[in-house]
């Protein structure tokens, strides 16, 4: 194997490393507070080795949201291994009630990512927005296998649902929020069956 070789293997984890830093630290601290060096820290790379990947903030910021929609299309994978669209939706549910104690810390990722980058100019915010709509979409088909003629609206419950319990959740500072209503939002699914 040759050296540019070697080197082509390491780019792409160097990067995704980038990507997944900037996804974590922008969660955690906010686009606006989030520097190049704290997100090069993250990844354990040289602030300088940054720019050789992402030439802007901005591009850093589609990576981490590029993440997200690899962890969100992971997590849908894995959902749609369950046999029922309501176990489905229920899984879905119990994910977001298991990480509760970060939603205390730091809001939903994606929700509150999306809401900081609406108050932007830079089309960033549609780009958070079509991840958005993934899990929107995914929710519907589910809804709609379950024989529901009002599958849209009662995905776009279900998602406003847990953006309300997840900005509740963070501002009481309070994880039971999130557990008291993940068990409401259950037996909802149930009452829809």
């Amino acid at each position: 194997m040759t050296d540019s070789e070697k080197g082509a293997r390491r780019a792409p984890r160097k990067r995704e490393r980038l990507a997944a830093a900037a996804a974590r630290v922008l969660h955690e601290q906010g686009v606006e507070k989030t520097t190049l060096a704290d997100i090069a820290r993250e990844a354990d790379v040289p602030v300088g080795n940054v720019y050789y990947y992402f030439k802007t903030k901005n591009d850093l910021v589609e990576a981490a949201i590029d993440t997200h929609a690899q962890n969100l299309s992971e997590a849908i994978a894995a959902l749609d291994a369950l046999p029922t669209p309501g176990e489905r939706l229920k899984a879905l549910i119990t994910g977001w009630v298991e990480q509760r104690d970060t939603t205390v810390r730091f809001g939903c990722p994606t929700g509150t990512l999306a809401s900081e980058l609406d108050k932007r100019s830079d089309g960033l915010d549609t780009t958070v927005a079509a991840v958005m709509r993934v899990l929107i979409d995914w929710a519907e088909r589910q809804f709609a296998e379950l024989g529901r003629s009002d599958a849209r609206e009662l995905a776009v419950a279900l998602i406003a649902a847990y953006q309300g319990i997840s900005v509740l959740t963070n501002t009481l500072r309070d994880p039971e929020v999130m557990t008291t209503e993940g068990r409401r939002l259950e037996r909802w699914i149930d009452s829809l069956a």
